[in-house]
Formats: structure tokens, sequence, C-alpha cells
């Protein structure tokens, strides 16, 4: 079996990659295992210093890396640079913060003494996916290993140059042999990954398929999951919004990554008042956007990273126009090598087509118009999904007011929703469970141990 890097953005193969085996898969268990017990006992300063390092290596090679991502999955290049540069972010506020989050806390019982420790559990396997290739593997990875636990990746099959340059990060940044191992594996081999008694815990980033999947294996095995499965994330804009500055964000929110991100925008949530404002300036600023060659400085948006992901996204759209929507902007694949897809923006669209009820993962915007604020936060939450949500208002109060009743795990006031080191992420419903970053994040993969001394 072989794995190949195709260039989304010509359809080129890269690079064949052999498949690990059988055998090597062993190896890589048993070596995670056998360097987490070393490690686990390894003071906060040492494991520090080695993630600092890793920082410096992804600083240092921030345009390989940024190049290799935009090659295999036709991420922008500029956006491509800013993942290495969020990698590196993640590194050091873990370094700098892990001991903190996970100190002792002593608790007032009926003991002498009684506190709460945080041990680390052991090998972690990541299932993680291609969008945000480097970024998405980081996030699990530096508080993990702070943590004490080790971690072992099966990354999406379509990124293994990533995969194999995400491991030489950390080799090179001195942590211990087999710490971090990547196992180039397809998705047959997960439930036999997740068997092994060796791995202890399981985390997955992708569709809420795999993620039913993931959770019904590692349930068979009674293993801790953490799941960040898929989105279809309002952007609601109410009535006393900042129009322009709203349609601005859209667009950005909605063609980061050229579309293809758990937490863009999806659902363009406008109560009436202002509904004829934002439309025309939200099809311009979707107009004005550059889509091109992903290695070129000045594109914005690239190509879908598959040619049959591009099929599907076009078959919603397709299917939400046959169901009543009306195409205000885009919709047609263009002709020429690549999986590229236009910035595509539907109106009049309703609970029953693809663009409101499933998640839409490429550069399509589905605009549906809302009576008043109460109307827009029910629209808001008929959704399977609930990871992120961008709400527009000039009012504190009405913000938070409408923040408290938006089901989501993340609401983002007058901006787009992203990911910070420093804030929990991860999503409720049909959008997983668990949080990742922040001290939550890095509390999900250790025991939480009480001891009481009497």
């Amino acid at each position: 079996m072989s794995m190949q890097s195709v260039n989304p953005a010509t359809g080129e193969v890269i690079e064949t990659f052999e498949a690990t085996s059988v055998r090597e898969v062993e190896r890589i268990l048993a070596t995670a295992h056998a360097a987490f017990l070393e490690w686990r006992t390894t003071p906060f300063d040492v494991r520090a210093r080695h993630l600092r390092n890793a920082a410096q290596v992804l600083k240092k090679r921030k345009a390989d890396y940024a190049r290799l991502m935009t090659l295999e999955m036709g991420k922008p290049i500029v956006q491509a640079e800013a993942e290495v540069d969020k990698c590196a972010w993640a590194c050091e506020y873990f370094a700098d913060h892990a001991e903190s989050f996970l100190v002792e806390q002593p608790r007032e019982t009926d003991a002498s003494r009684s506190y709460v420790r945080f041990d680390p559990l052991g090998p972690v396997l990541a299932v993680m996916p291609w969008n945000f290739p480097f970024w998405q593997v980081f996030r699990f990875a530096a508080p993990a290993l702070m943590a004490g636990n080790a971690g072992v990746l099966k990354h999406a099959s379509n990124v293994p140059g990533c995969a194999l340059a995400i491991e030489s990060v950390f080799r090179e940044a001195g942590f211990p042999r087999g710490l971090f191992a990547t196992a180039l594996v397809g998705s047959d081999a997960v439930a036999g990954l997740i068997a092994d008694p060796r791995i202890v815990a399981v985390t997955l980033t992708g569709s809420d398929r795999a993620g039913s999947q993931v959770a019904e294996q590692a349930g068979r095995a009674l293993k801790k999951t953490v799941l960040e499965l898929g989105g279809s994330d309002p952007f609601v804009v109410l009535a006393d919004a900042d129009v322009a500055a709203a349609a601005r964000t859209a667009a950005d929110a909605r063609l980061v990554n050229s579309g293809q991100s758990c937490i863009a925008a999806k659902r363009f949530i406008v109560v009436e008042p202002v509904a004829d404002q934002f439309i025309p300036r939200f099809v311009e600023e979707l107009r004005s956007r550059r889509v091109g060659d992903p290695l070129a400085r000045d594109t914005q948006v690239g190509p879908q990273a598959r040619v049959d992901l591009r099929d599907d996204l076009h078959r919603q759209v397709e299917d939400s126009v046959r169901r009543g929507a009306r195409r205000l902007l885009g919709g047609e694949i263009p002709r020429g090598p690549g999986a590229f897809y236009p910035p595509t923006l539907l109106a009049d669209v309703d609970k029953g087509m693809p663009a409101f009820d499933e998640e839409t993962f490429g550069p399509v915007a589905a605009v549906i118009r809302a009576r008043d604020e109460a109307d827009a936060v029910r629209l808001a939450n008929d959704s399977p999904f609930g990871l992120g949500a961008s709400l527009w208002t000039r009012n504190r109060a009405t913000a938070e007011r409408v923040a408290a009743q938006i089901e989501a795990g993340a609401v983002h006031v007058n901006g787009i929703v992203k990911s910070d080191p420093r804030l929990p992420f991860g999503g409720i419903k049909r959008s997983g469970y668990g949080r990742e970053l922040s001290e939550y994040g890095i509390r999900e993969f250790v025991n939480i141990k009480s001891v009481w001394i009497a």
C-alpha cells in the first residue's frame, strides 16, 4: 500500500509514500509506550525546554512547511505561513503555562491533607484532518506532551508529507525518540490502533460521521475521546450592526482556508431591517477576493483539497438551487485543471436545503433572512451542529444576552470565529464533545486524581 501527495491546484502527483507496515506500527506503539514511561516523570521545565525548541524549529523552517501545506492541500501560501506561526505560538504558550494549569489543587476535607493532582495517561492516538494539517496536530500535541503523555499521529491520507514533517519537528526539538510518532496508515487501521492496550485515549478532528465511528470504537475499548467535528456556523447580523464591517468580515469568515474550515461561517442569518443593505455588500466582498494559484502571495482563495470534495460541494449547491435557493454569485465549476470552486452566494436559503442543513465545506455562503432578533436566534440554533457562531451588534448588553442563547462552543461578537490557545475550543451537539486548548484542553488527557491523607 502507498499514499500519494497530489497537488490540488494542478492534479499532479508530488510524491508517493510507502504506508507504514504492520511491523513498523508495532514498533511505533512499543516505542511510544516506553518513551512515555520515562517522559511522565520528566520535570515541567525540561518538557517546556523541548517544546520551546519545537517552536524555534517551526519558525526556522516556516517557509518550507508552508510550501508543503500549499502543495499538498492547496492552502493559500500566506495563510499557510500564518498556520506555522500559530503552531509555534501554541508551543510557547503551553511551555509557559502547562505547569500552572496542572499544579496540585488543595481541597478542604476531613483529612489532614487532601488535594487533586493531574497525572498523564500514556500514548494518545490523534486522528487528524487535512484542512489545517499542522495546526490541528499541534493544538493537540503541545498540551498533551506538556502534560506528560505521548502522541501517535494518524494523519489524513492526502497530507503524508505534512505528517512526516511534523514528526521531524519533535525529533529535531530533542524530544525522546518515539514520544511523538507518525503512522502512515489508512482509516481501516484506526480501530486496531484504538483497541491496542498501549493507546489510552483518542482525539479526532473531522466529520461527524468519522467522529461517530471513532467514538463507537473507543467506547467498545472504554477509552476517553475528544471529538472536534463538523460545523454549520451561523453568522448573525442584528439590526444595529455595522453592516459594512459585517459584510467585509463575512467574506473573510466564509473564505478562510478557501472555505474549508469547521469554524468558517456558513449560514449568514440577517434580520430583515438590514438584509437589503447587507446582501449586496456581501456579494461585492466575495466577488473581490482573488482566486488562483495558492503559491501566489496575492491569492486569497485556492483550490479545494481534492476534486471529489469539490464535486460534493457543487452537488450541495445544485440541490439547494433545485429546492428554491437563488444563486447570486458563483456556483459553477470552472474549466481547467485543479479542484477550484469560486466564491458562491445563495439567497433565499431555508430548512430542507443542503446549504442550510448540511456542512458546506468550501467557499459557499448561504443567506437566510430572519424577522427579528428572536427569529435569528431560532434559526442559528436550528442545526444539528454547535461549534462556533459570530454575532454582530453594536450593543454590549444585546451581545451578551444573545450570546447566552446561542447553542455553540464559542460565540465571537463583531469578529471572526477563530481558535486561540488561551481559550477552550470545541463544540456541542454533532460538533462533538470535549475541549482543546487552554487549561480545559490540557486536562482532557490526564488522570484527575484525588489524594486524601488521614
